[in-house]
């Protein structure tokens, strides 16, 4: 328990004074490329270019490039102005046009998308509708129609992140809202005491972190986004961590070191009822939910190093999952529920983000 608490305590100490900074340099390689005309407009100028929130939308997936405005050979508004010779000369694989109008306080985005190579219209002009403010989540709504049309698969553009701000003079820590681009941030609580471990409630609806607010030591908060109502779901004595709500939004998998060893527990939500998961005289911590709730994936130092277990809710069965590379810790099981995402290292290397195959144990780097 002494060691996890002094992994906790150096992992606060490093977020208040240090700032970590991810660049993505390259996703697939060969993205898709894509041209967003700039939207036609009549009016003065919008505060927001629906057209590039569009593109740059497309391009933080890693799996589209898109043709810079200044590039173009041709700034089409309808079908019939689209030539198709212009986008293959520039290397174009999909064209979408744009338009908006205005009707009193409501602004109006028709757009189409065209298939460059087959030359014909993907889909009918649609539109989406919203007021000023909202421009931006109409931007983010139809760049998850073409995301979805193009690769059939569901797009994010319209979620949001939660996450942790760090401060040092004075120290301080938020937590925030934000679209997942990271515009519009919005303060949800801010607080001179380390916050941690932020993950959004299935239906969105609420947030549950650890905050050190009470003596100084962890402890598991839900907070509604809403109204910023709070409730301290946990106060136990050691380590109590890694909440990780249950996909019907009812329960809450933890990691709590009350009874002398951090172990895997899951509170229900309503009713507080507190049941043990694992019993052993390893570290176990990091909980995640299987895509069905039937069972819980967690990280575990049993075998000698941090490795990724499975345990059935039900009956308490355990099993190690993960067996490429001497680290593999952080489970995530993706939203189709057939891969787990995690941290992987192997013998000589550095850390990297791996995927695994629930079904068939396959890892990809």
């Amino acid at each position: 328990m002494k060691r996890y608490l002094l992994l906790c305590l150096i992992f606060v100490a490093s977020i208040a004074n240090a700032q970590l900074n991810l660049r993505v340099t390259q996703g697939v390689d060969n993205p898709t490329k894509i041209a967003v005309v700039p939207f036609a407009w009549a009016g003065g100028r919008l505060p927001e270019d629906l057209g590039k929130i569009v593109g740059n939308d497309l391009e933080f997936s890693g799996q589209f490039k898109s043709i810079a405005a200044d590039r173009m050979l041709s700034f089409p508004r309808s079908e019939t102005e689209v030539h198709y010779r212009d986008w293959e000369a520039l290397g174009s694989e999909y064209l979408l046009i744009g338009s908006i109008t205005q009707q009193a306080d409501r602004y109006y985005a028709s757009y189409e998308l065209f298939d460059v190579i087959q030359k014909k219209r993907v889909f009918a002009k649609l539109t989406v509708d919203g007021t000023e403010a909202q421009l931006r989540d109409m931007a983010h709504h139809i760049s998850d129609k073409v995301y979805e049309t193009i690769t059939g698969v569901r797009g994010i553009f319209s979620t949001k992140l939660i996450y942790v701000e760090a401060f040092t003079r004075p120290q301080k820590y938020r937590l925030m809202l934000s679209d997942i681009d990271g515009f519009r941030p919005r303060m949800l609580l801010e607080t001179k005491f380390p916050l941690l471990s932020p993950v959004w409630s299935p239906n969105g609806q609420r947030v549950a972190y650890v905050s050190f607010e009470v003596d100084n030591k962890p402890s598991i908060y839900v907070q509604d986004i809403a109204t910023g109502r709070r409730q301290q779901m946990t106060n136990f004595r050691g380590l109590n961590g890694a909440p990780a709500w249950s996909p019907d939004g009812q329960k809450l998998a933890m990691a709590l070191s009350k009874d002398g060893n951090p172990e895997i527990y899951v509170m229900n939500v309503l009713t507080r009822q507190l049941t043990r998961i694992t019993n052993h005289f390893a570290i176990d911590h990091e909980p995640t939910w299987s895509a069905d709730g039937a069972s819980i994936f967690f990280t575990s130092d049993r075998g000698g190093k941090p490795q990724i277990y499975e345990v059935n809710v039900a009956s308490m069965q355990q099993e190690r999952v993960t067996f490429d590379g001497d680290y593999n810790a952080r489970p995530r099981v993706s939203p189709n529920g057939e891969s787990l995402v995690m941290l992987n290292k192997r013998p000589g290397t550095s850390y990297h983000i791996a995927a695994q195959n629930i079904k068939t144990g396959n890892l990809r780097i």
